[in-house]
């Protein structure tokens, strides 16, 4: 349960200031504050990131072949992400264009597994108990052992679907959390057999319940139409990676963003020239930074990323049965981007299909037994490169010295992406459903509910860009400030 700093019988005039520290069914550390003025309107919300990381720092100094099994210590939910964004941006650094067939191939192989799990984690096990149970059902049951014992099918489902996505990432890089299975210019070794047939026995089953998951999602977007296009929503720009041809791509490829209209505002960009289209900032209240769209500029400029991004972004999708729910889902949009919040949940199950759909297909190409591993090149100083995460795009761009040594890292996490995009969902909510209510825990849950969405991944997220101050703040009561305090 959230530790809610706020007097929920409190009648007396004045303003109030409410704190739901931490937030809860989360990746990391967070918090909400929420400032009502005197009527009890809601005059300011922020999602704050509190914890600090700082990998972009302490990863400078080491040789470049070891960060793609350092920069996965960032996080035990989706450590493959950053080891393949690693991996491909060294590949740049030892002069590799192209690796061999069967690495690429290995590589996504991991790649949808770990896709396919995490997912699997925010649908059933962090976002399932508000859509089944209800968003101000009791604190008690509001948790993955409350979904198991009211929807046991449901639990199943959440349980065989994320082990199966774990057994594709041990099969592949040795073990189900810090794989070890890329190096530059390649992978260390490929999928063998026993571990191939294993996987294949089952890979049918699981498209199955991905699918019966999809249907018992859909059954509660009909059950609550308005809430589903209302919460949270707002339009907004859209990010992600696409293939040359406009398909889905989660591994490789190029950005492309477009804007509420379903625009174009960029497309074609390599990860290399991100810099002309992104620019990142940093904000005092929070370690998480706020990227935008250079040519909109700070207010116009912030965009989504993640599975709703990734729907909205594509053509197509290059798998049958995702590409189908693809169809469906976009016809909710009457013609146009699907702008809802809480439609995340939905696209995430379709990438759920589709990851499904391709590790079958993968497990079905003899590559994958190939001994071809490694590509070696000409040594370069400089690596980009971008995967889309299961929360969205991912970026990891590096610098290395003549000694091999890293001498400079910036990340843009799928999770900072979104920050500009949590921030206004929490605003709105707050102003939608607290303003002018009695505040209850139920309701304060609305505003996780919202976070939830973006299914956050929040030590992944927080880090550093030039200086980042530590700012005190002394309040009183009423919210006035008494003294500020700044540690550079």
């Amino acid at each position: 349960m959230s530790d809610l700093h706020v007097d929920l019988e409190r009648t007396s005039p004045g303003p109030r200031k409410i704190v739901i520290d931490p937030v809860t069914r989360v990746e990391g550390h967070g918090k909400v504050t929420i400032r009502l003025n005197e009527a009890g309107e809601v005059e300011q919300a922020r999602f704050h990131v509190v914890e600090f990381r700082g990998f972009e720092r302490f990863i400078q100094g080491r040789m470049y072949w070891e960060v793609p099994v350092i920069v996965q210590r960032l996080c035990g939910i989706c450590p493959v992400s950053h080891h393949l964004c690693a991996a491909k941006a060294m590949d740049i650094v030892a002069g590799v264009d192209k690796i061999t067939p069967t690495a690429e191939k290995m590589r996504r192989l991991m790649h949808y597994g770990q896709v396919l799990q995490s997912n699997a984690v925010n649908f059933f096990h962090l976002a399932s108990p508000d859509l089944l149970l209800g968003f101000e059902s009791p604190v008690a049951q509001r948790n993955i052992i409350g979904v198991i014992e009211a929807f046991p099918e449901v639990g199943k489902w959440a349980i065989m679907i994320r082990k199966f996505g774990q057994l594709v990432i041990a099969a592949t890089g040795g073990r189900r959390i810090h794989p070890r299975l890329c190096i530059p210019g390649g992978v260390n070794q490929n999928l063998a057999v026993e571990n191939r047939d294993a996987l294949r026995a089952d890979v049918d089953q699981i498209i199955q319940w991905c699918c019966e998951a999809l249907e018992l999602h859909k059954r509660f977007v009909s059950a609550h139409h308005t809430l589903h296009e209302t919460f949270a929503s707002f339009p907004s720009n859209y990010m992600s990676l696409v293939g040359p041809d406009g398909a889905m791509e989660l591994y490789d490829g190029t950005l492309r963003a477009i804007d509420a209209a379903g625009a174009p505002i960029f497309e074609g960009v390599s990860p290399q020239a991100y810099r002309d289209y992104l620019i990142e900032e940093v904000r005092p209240w929070s370690y998480m930074k706020f990227p935008h769209i250079r040519s909109l500029g700070r207010e116009d400029g912030w965009y989504r990323v993640g599975p709703l991004a990734q729907i909205n972004c594509c053509a197509f999708i290059g798998t049958p049965i995702a590409e189908m729910a693809r169809k469906d889902f976009m016809a909710q949009g009457g013609g146009g981007l699907v702008h809802a919040t809480l439609a995340f949940h939905w696209a995430r199950v379709i990438s759920m299909i589709h990851c499904a759909e391709t590790i079958k297909q993968l497990l079905f190409d003899n590559d994958l037994q190939g001994t071809d591993l490694v590509v070696t090149g000409q040594r370069r100083p400089e690596g980009v490169a971008i995967v889309e995460a299961p929360r969205g795009t991912l970026l990891h761009h590096y610098q290395v010295d003549h000694n091999d040594q890293v001498t400079m890292a910036n990340l843009i996490v799928s999770t900072t992406n979104n920050n500009e995009a949590m921030n206004r969902s929490v605003t709105k909510v707050a102003i939608d459903d607290l303003t002018g209510h009695e505040i209850t825990e139920g309701l304060l849950n609305h505003i996780e509910v919202a976070i939830r969405a973006y299914d956050p991944c929040l030590s992944c997220a927080t880090h550093a860009l030039g200086d980042m101050p530590l700012v005190v703040t002394l309040e009183d009561a009423d919210g006035a400030v008494i003294a500020t305090k700044v540690k550079q």
